[in-house]
Parts: structure tokens; C-alpha cells; sequence
């Protein structure tokens, strides 16, 4: 027998006066005779009841192994006593906490004993609060973790023992980790880490897919999203503990100002709303950006900014006072969440229509100022958190007076020119003239898309509705003027993603040299530097390719041709598009309903103004 074999401690049973493994070795290492004294082991220490005596040979004869029958029994005997137990739980009072101190007093040995340590479990479930004995009795065992799940206060100097030792702390519950991960914010980093980085990837996966043209982005509903994994994870992982999701807050700001990736505030919002789904009052009445995500959630989820929800939302921004401005830092992160960029873009877009239709002045909408004003504030998240300077940024007045009347005169334009298109040839000749290739967007609207990130995100909305109506002239007036955004936001993902899905249903238009000039030449090229820029290309190949042109197809595979710098998916993309356009095969189908194109928030129904 080896040394660590001697070394082996006992299981419990010798605690309470049971024989047990212990008592075996010793046993069998002195006797001469091992069969008899094992036999007499188990005449000694099997069940004490003379009836079920007769039945073991019985069952021996019939295969059934002593160890089987005996294990049955045990299960049997623990689920009866488990539920005893919870029942005793359900009572209040001391005569409650006396029956189960006895009950622990008494079977707390047992917890190295794998089948019984349920027992043990279920008693402390229903314990507030351990005493120090059994917990110096327990930082000792890799079985630590087990006992502690359910208790709902340990002592700081246990809790170092259990971080010291890896085997203890991964064999915890998330309720006990939550005790050690409040002083322990590297630890907590390390179990957060990866699930940031799922849910990065699960974004990512939808963005870039380019097999399922129905799973977009913008699709699902805020309610569904904070449903996913990662969402409800990190909400069970926080509980109700305020420091730990100011922790998590805070890895979110990190990460987002290391890699301006706006994901990290779509689950900042996401967070919070699953937690106000909860309930969990101890964190959502302290976090002061509650009231107004909940109220933009229920925009979003209501697809409409009417004059009571504009009235909160202003009123909460207009709130903010001396010393509280840092609250800001968040609000702006709320609002550079892409789905809420979305839905303020989609909702100025119906304003400006209505606007137009009734002839009314921007300025004048007060609703549209909010919108704009919140925009403006989540476009600026970053270089707020960067700066540590937490003022909003005030929306430059030109963006109203000028640019958007500019804009609304290239959409009257649009309409005028899609609309007389429509008319026989004769009525034609008396309409207004019209130009059949309209020249470039009015000065004002080139030069603010360049200088204006809320100038460049209302231009590129207006983009997307020029390509859901699949107007070729429009979208070729305005796309090129993209290319030179302020902050390059036209190749931002969720954009990209929703052009791209909007082009392919285009795709004849490809088989012409003046709509590829400008989408690949002015457009997509202008971006071409960026990895993301190309899978978004890629992408849009897939399902166009046969349009192109010999001439142009080449120039493009050849531009998008990846190198070392590229990751895997832009290099086995492009190995499958190359083999895919080899063989000649046809492109996959691709709907010719556009509804499910139709973003959630593209029907907003046009707000009043306030009054």
C-alpha cells in the first residue's frame, strides 16, 4: 500500500460511529482470513432489519448485486429525508433554526460521503447563516463548494482560503462565487470575459452571415433579445448585488473605449432591461439611467415616439444637474446602442415625410429636435468616455436649418422624378421637367454628411429607403456621397448589413456599368482598408456575381483578395466565393418578397409635435 493510500483520510462515517472505508483497510490488513472478515462487514453494518435478512439471498439468485439493492434503498430513504428537511424550512421561528443546528450538528460528517452530501445541502439551503466550526472544518475539502451554494453569508476570511484554491472555487455555485467576485474584481473579470466575447461573436455571426438573408439584425424585438444567453447569465451571475453590476458597467465602458465596438452598449441597455424584467429593485432604483432606458425600450418596443414618452425623455435629459453629469456617460452609451440609432434615425426619417407632405419647417418639430439631440448625444459616447468630460454635445443648429431642408428638397426631388416616371409618355412632356439622371445631392447635404455625424446617420437612413424602393437613381445621387461620412460611420456593420441585404435585391442593376461604378468605385472602395468592409463585399458577390461583368468581376476579386493581416473568415469566404464563381454555380435563391427586408421600426407612425 503506497504512502498517499495510507495517508487517505476517512469519509465521515467513523465521525458518527459507523464503520466505514477506514475501519475496512484496518480490518483488512489485519485479518487472515479477508473473505470471512468482509462477510462479516457486511452482516454487521447492513440493514438492521431482520426481515429484509431472508430477502438478500433472494436477491442474489436473481442477479441483483448487494451493492445495487443497498444503494436503492439509500436514494430512497435521502429523497424522503430531503423533503423532511425543506418542509422544516418552510417554518419560522427558533424552534425551526434549533431542528436544523441538530440536524447539522448531526450529519455535517456525512459531507464527504458523495450520496449523503444532498442531505447536508438541503439542511444548509435552508440555514442563514453557518457556524464558524463547520466552515474551518470545510475550507479544508475540495468539497468546499458544495456546502456553501446555498448559504447566504460567508466569512471574508474563508472566502481568501476558497479563491486560493481553484478545485474549491470551480466547484461552486454562482451564489457563492457572487460573495468572493465582491472583492475579487480581476476574478470576476475572468468569468465575465467570455461571455462578453460570446456575445460579440453571436452579433458578429449575424452581421456577416451570408447564407440566411432573413436573419437580420434589426430584426428582433427588444424583449427577445435580452432573453438570450449571455444576457440572462450576466443578470443570474449579478443577483441583486449593486457592485457587481457596476462592475460589469464598468468592463463595458473599458471595452468599449478600447474598441469602439457599439455592441458593448447595446448590452449595457440590455442588461439593465432584463434585470427591470426581474424585478431586481436593489439595482435598477439606484442605476440612474433606468427610467429613461425603459422609457426609450418602450419606443422601440412601441415603434412609436408619441408626446407623452418625447415629454419624459426630454424631461430626463433637461434633469440633469450640476455634479451629476457623468450620468450622462452612460445615457450616451444607451443611445449609441445600434437598435436605438435605428429607431431615432427611422423615426426623423417619418418626420421629415411628414414635413414634407404638409409643408411644414424642421425647426419647427420639436419632436424632431429631441430625436436629433438624442442622436447627437449617442454619437458622441466615445469621445465623451475618452475625455471623461461629460457635457452633451450641443446639436449644431445648421444640421436643422439647413441640411435637412437640402435633404428634404433631394427627397422631393426623388419623388417628383420616381413619380413622373410613372405617367404615360404623353402626360410626361407637361410635368415639370425632369431630369432623367439627376445630378449630385445639394451642396448643403454633401458638406454636413462630411462634417455632421447626425447629418451622416439621416443620410444614410435615407439611403436605405432610396434601396428598399429600389430606386437606382436616388440611391446612386446619395451612396457616393457616403464615402466620406464623418467618423466613416456609412461602414460601420449594422449599416453595411442592412445596404447589403437592400443591394442584393437589386442585383440586376449590377449588369450596368454606371450603378457598379458608383457603388463599388465611389463607395465600397473608399472603405476597402477595413476587414469588415470586405466580408460585407464578399457577402454581397455571393448572390450578384453573375450580374457583373467579366472585366468588373475580376477587378473586384482581385481588390478583395485577402492577405496575412485578414482572419480566418475573410480568407475561407473568399476561397468559397472563388470556387463558387469557378464551377459556375448559380447564386443561392433569394426572396422576392421584400417584407421580411422591412425593419421593425421602418412603420413609425409620424408623432405630433409637442405642444
Amino acid at each position: 500500500m503506497s504512502a498517499n493510500e495510507k495517508k487517505m483520510p476517512g469519509t465521515g462515517l467513523e465521525d458518527i460511529g459507523v464503520p466505514g472505508q477506514m475501519f475496512l483497510r484496518d480490518a483488512l490488513t489485519s485479518c487472515t482470513d479477508p473473505l470471512k472478515a468482509i462477510e462479516e462487514f457486511q452482516l454487521e453494518n447492513g440493514i438492521l432489519l431482520p426481515s429484509l435478512r431472508q430477502m438478500l439471498p433472494l436477491l442474489d439468485l436473481h442477479g441483483v448485486r448487494r451493492l445495487d439493492f443497498h444503494t436503492s434503498v439509500m436514494e430512497e430513504i435521502r429523497e424522503r429525508l430531503i423533503q423532511h428537511i425543506n418542509d422544516i424550512g418552510q417554518k419560522e421561528g427558533r424552534e425551526r433554526d434549533k431542528k436544523l443546528k441538530e440536524l447539522l450538528s448531526k450529519s455535517f460528517p456525512l459531507v464527504k460521503v458523495k450520496p449523503l452530501r444532498p442531505v447536508v445541502m438541503a439542511i444548509l439551503r435552508n440555514t442563514t447563516h453557518i457556524d464558524d466550526k463547520y466552515l474551518r472544518v470545510l475550507v479544508s475539502r475540495p468539497v468546499v463548494m458544495a456546502i456553501l451554494r446555498n448559504t447566504t453569508h460567508i466569512d471574508d476570511k474563508y472566502l481568501r482560503v476558497l479563491v486560493r484554491d481553484r478545485d474549491l472555487y470551480n466547484d461552486t455555485d454562482t451564489e457563492v462565487k457572487r460573495q468572493i467576485w465582491k472583492d475579487n474584481q480581476s476574478l470576476f473579470g475572468d468569468e465575465v470575459s467570455p461571455l462578453l466575447s460570446q456575445y460579440i461573436k453571436e452579433k458578429e455571426n449575424v452581421l456577416f452571415d451570408h447564407n440566411n438573408l432573413t436573419n437580420l439584425f434589426f430584426t428582433p424585438s427588444p424583449k427577445l433579445r435580452r432573453q438570450g444567453d449571455v444576457v440572462q447569465k450576466l443578470a443570474h451571475m449579478i443577483g441583486n448585488s449593486v457592485k457587481l453590476y457596476d462592475m460589469v458597467l464598468q468592463f463595458l465602458r473599458t471595452l468599449f473605449l478600447r474598441t469602439r465596438n457599439v455592441h458593448y452598449c447595446t448590452l449595457r441597455a440590455e442588461l439593465l432591461m432584463a434585470l427591470h424584467d426581474l424585478e431586481v429593485q436593489d439595482i435598477i432604483s439606484v442605476d440612474p439611467c433606468h427610467k429613461f432606458t425603459w422609457c426609450l425600450d418602450a419606443c422601440i418596443r412601441e415603434k412609436n415616439v408619441d408626446i407623452k414618452r418625447s415629454r419624459e425623455l426630454q424631461g430626463f435629459l433637461d434633469s440633469i444637474k450640476r455634479g451629476q453629469e457623468q450620468v450622462l456617460g452612460d445615457l450616451s452609451m444607451t443611445l449609441c446602442d445600434p437598435y436605438a440609432i435605428n429607431f431615432l434615425a427611422t423615426s426623423a426619417m417619418k418626420i421629415l415625410q411628414h414635413l414634407i407632405n404638409n409643408e411644414g419647417l424642421p425647426r419647427e418639430n420639436t419632436i424632431l429636435i429631441l430625436l436629433l439631440r438624442m442622436l447627437a448625444l449617442g454619437l458622441s459616447a466615445w469621445v465623451m468616455i475618452d475625455s471623461q468630460e461629460f457635457k452633451e454635445p450641443k446639436l449644431d443648429s445648421q444640421v436643422v436649418t439647413k441640411f435637412l431642408p437640402a435633404l428634404m428638397s433631394l427627397i422631393v426631388d426623388d419623388q417628383v422624378r420616381s413619380l413622373n416616371s410613372k405617367l404615360p409618355p404623353d402626360e410626361r412632356e407637361s410635368a415639370i421637367t425632369i431630369i432623367e439622371h439627376s445630378g449630385p445631392p445639394p451642396d448643403a447635404c454633401q458638406a454636413y454628411v462630411q462634417e455632421s455625424s447626425v447629418a451622416s446617420i439621416i443620410a444614410m437612413y435615407y439611403t436605405l429607403q432610396t434601396a428598399k424602393q429600389r430606386d437606382r437613381i436616388g440611391l446612386m445621387r446619395v451612396l457616393g456621397t457616403l464615402a466620406t461620412c464623418d467618423s466613416d460611420r456609412a461602414f460601420e456593420d449594422p449599416f453595411l448589413h442592412f445596404l447589403i441585404s437592400l443591394l442584393i435585391h437589386m442585383g440586376d442593376e449590377f449588369s450596368t456599368e454606371d450603378f457598379c461604378t458608383v457603388i463599388f468605385d465611389e463607395f465600397f472602395y473608399a472603405g476597402i482598408s477595413r476587414e469588415n468592409v470586405v466580408r460585407h463585399m464578399l457577402k454581397l458577390l455571393w448572390y450578384v456575381y453573375p450580374k457583373l461583368s467579366s472585366t468588373r468581376l475580376h477587378a473586384i476579386m482581385k481588390v478583395l483578395q485577402p492577405n496575412a493581416q485578414h482572419n480566418d473568415a475573410v480568407h475561407s469566404l473568399y476561397k468559397q466565393l472563388t470556387e463558387k464563381i469557378g464551377s459556375e454555380q448559380e447564386p443561392p435563391a433569394i426572396p422576392e418578397n421584400l417584407d421580411y427586408l422591412e425593419s421593425p421600426l421602418m412603420s413609425v407612425p409620424t408623432p405630433a409635435p409637442i405642444s
